[in-house]
C-alpha cells in the first residue's frame, strides 16, 4: 500500500522557517518524483516544489524560489522541504504527493498518490 505521510508544519511567525517532511512507503522510491502542493482557504491548490527522485532534478515555483529548499534522502525515503524567509502568504495546507513518472513537473494531474497534508501557518 503507498502511503504518504507528511509533518513538520505549525505555526510561525513572518520571517521564520519550517522544514516540512514526506515520509513514503508501499512504493520503489528511486523511480519518482516527489512534489510538494499547496492550498490556501478559497485558492486553488498550486505546485510549490518537487524533486526527481531519479536524477534529482527539481522545480520551484516562482513564489517560493530563493526561500524553499527542497531535497531527497533516498535511503529514508523522505523527502524534504526547507521553507525559510516564510511570508503570511505562504499560509496553506501543505501535500505531498507521488508521481511514477518520475518527472519533476508541477502538474498536480500527474501525480497519482497523496497525502493527508499538514498545516503551515504564518503569523504576521
Amino acid at each position: 500500500e503507498v502511503q504518504l505521510v507528511e509533518s513538520g508544519g505549525g505555526l510561525v511567525q513572518a520571517g521564520g522557517s519550517l522544514r516540512l517532511s514526506c515520509a513514503a512507503s508501499g512504493f520503489t522510491f528511486d523511480d519518482y518524483a516527489i512534489g510538494w502542493f499547496r492550498q490556501a482557504p478559497g485558492k486553488e491548490r498550486e505546485g510549490v516544489s518537487c524533486i526527481s527522485s531519479s536524477d534529482g532534478s527539481t522545480y520551484y515555483a516562482d513564489s517560493v524560489k530563493g526561500r524553499f529548499t527542497i531535497s531527497s534522502d533516498n535511503a529514508k525515503n523522505t523527502v524534504y522541504l526547507q521553507m525559510n524567509s516564510l511570508k503570511p502568504e505562504d499560509t496553506a495546507v501543505y501535500y505531498c504527493a507521488a508521481d511514477p513518472r518520475g518527472l519533476a513537473t508541477s502538474n498536480e494531474y500527474e501525480y497519482d498518490y497523496w497525502g493527508q497534508g499538514t498545516q503551515v501557518t504564518v503569523s504576521s
